[in-house]
């Protein structure tokens, strides 16, 4: 974790926190390699360390966007304090004004349902104990005899998550027949991947650019199969296990004609190497341009929702590092929306991606031209649809918001933890319980997080694209996707734009 309080300081250069792989340093490929590990390689040099450049994998070779790996090591021979990427960076960085151009930590991302540890590696405040969430002022019982330490997100205590039974109808999907020459909006989720459900059996879950899949291959363990990928025989149920499956089903309730491409990037325990993220990124980016180029191996993808994401640490400087809104950039150019979580930490510290969205008060880090489509940054609601969560982040950068506390949608049918009812019974031949905490064979669960208020505003906005019409040349889609955002958000076509 980046400690800015003891961290290696540049004049001019104010940094916050973050958390970052220690000792990899990332080199975008918007810039010369070989000179740029020259660079690395000096001042590792100097501080008693190696740089070595780790071999590009197959699938990120010949993409346009992307990032490769520099691995810093101590110098064989030598004793010297482990080695620190930031501590490089900030050298490269006083070595001259652009030394740095074109190199970045490689941060920690973490998706956003509303169990998962904030960047500092202390628990959330709405799933954990923490200094805000101890009984009432007066250390009393509120009103209603219970405390307070989940807010009502978690009245289980099992980090948000827990079994509901839905009886409602499913969601009715149009077959091919009565589509009649209407054409389904595609809805892209980069996620733990989907699992198995009734609801769901028309996701698809392996679309490739070229030979290559995207994200995890096949052969990785699948948590939304078995969702005890860590610590395995221990009996709990992952923490992000059900995560991607959760979110495929609230895009299905918002829009259930549209198609939904499921990727896994994400663990069951929650942490990403951005390489990884970025690296996917760049595939989708490439599958949406070869579309637009007419290329049979190309896909159409009107909405990408991203429910994760990162604090940057200087996102003031003039070098903060532009790969990944590149390939958000280009997905935007080629009509692609891209819906992100603004994150569960209750603060107005911009939260990247969602902070690239342009900002209420026109401060943010991105000039938006008014013919380009915004990234989309989405605050999670209660379920009364009037309050923000407790939560949520928000600030000028969060357009949008939509109901992400107590959301109700699919799980993995599967899922039995080893948590069990407190009380258990038999009368009358019957058995009698309370609820069991982690059994979702019923196939439905309830969660919060503004994980879940960006792809219920990506159905909505594929809903409102399926009702406009068939998709035709990029200009004519990113006018379809303006129109759906003006209605759905605070977005205004050409007021956004500076």
């Amino acid at each position: 974790m980046l400690d800015p309080t003891n961290a290696v300081a540049v004049d001019g250069v104010s940094a916050r926190s973050t958390i970052y792989s220690s000792a990899v340093l990332l080199v975008s490929k918007s810039v010369d390699f070989e000179d740029t590990l020259d660079r690395i390689e000096k001042v590792a040099k100097g501080l008693g360390w190696r740089a070595v450049a780790e071999e590009e994998p197959p699938h990120s070779i010949g993409l346009r966007f992307g990032v490769r790996r520099v691995r810093l090591g101590v110098r064989p021979g030598k004793a010297a304090q482990a080695p620190d990427a930031w501590t490089v960076l900030q050298y490269l960085r006083a070595s001259s004004r652009d030394g740095a151009c074109g190199i970045s930590l490689e941060h920690v991302l973490v998706p956003d349902p509303h169990n998962e540890p904030t960047p500092h590696n202390e628990p959330t405040p709405h799933n954990e104990p923490t200094p805000h969430n101890e009984p009432t002022p007066h250390n009393e019982p509120t009103p209603h005899n219970e405390p307070t330490p989940n807010y009502g997100y978690d009245p289980l205590a099992t980090g948000g998550r827990q079994p509901v039974a839905f009886v409602g109808r499913p969601p009715r999907r149009l077959s091919e027949e009565e589509l009649a020459g209407r054409e389904r909006p595609v809805v892209a989720v980069l996620d733990t991947g989907c699992g198995p459900h009734p609801w769901l059996d028309f996701v698809q879950r392996d679309v490739r650019l070229g030979e290559h899949p995207i994200g995890w291959p096949a052969g990785v363990p699948n948590s939304e199969i078995d969702g005890d990928q860590v610590g395995p025989l221990n009996g709990v149920i992952d923490p992000l296990a059900g995560h991607g499956t959760f979110i495929a089903g609230l895009i299905h309730q918002a829009c259930p004609d549209a198609e939904i491409l499921s990727w896994r990037i994400v663990p069951p325990n929650g942490p990403i190497a951005e390489t990884d993220w970025i690296t996917a990124l760049a595939q989708i980016a490439e599958l949406v341009r070869l579309y637009r180029a007419g290329d049979p191996h190309g896909q159409r993808i009107d909405v990408l929702n991203l429910s994760m994401g990162y604090y940057h640490e200087t996102p003031e400087d003039e070098l903060f590092d532009c790969t990944l809104y590149e390939i958000l950039a280009d997905l935007s150019a080629n009509g692609t929306l891209v819906v992100c979580s603004a994150g569960n930490d209750g603060t107005a510290r911009p939260f990247f991606p969602a902070a690239f969205a342009p900002w209420s008060d026109g401060n943010g880090p991105i000039d938006l031209k008014p013919d380009v489509l915004p990234v989309v940054s989405v605050g999670a609601l209660n379920p009364n649809g009037s309050t923000d969560a407790v939560f949520s982040n928000s600030g000028a950068w969060v357009r949008a918001y939509e109901r992400g506390a107590g959301v109700v949608s699919t799980f993995p049918p599967t899922f039995q933890g080893g948590y069990q009812a407190s009380i258990a019974t038999e009368f009358m031949g019957r058995s009698r319980a309370s609820i069991d905490p982690d059994d979702f064979t019923g196939g439905f669960g309830t969660w919060s997080g503004t994980s879940f208020a960006a792809p219920l505003l990506a159905g909505q906005i594929a809903q409102a694209l399926f009702e406009s019409g068939r998709a035709g040349e990029v200009e004519q889609d990113v006018k379809r996707a303006w129109s759906a955002l003006e209605s759905l958000t605070s977005l205004r076509q050409g007021t956004e734009a500076r």
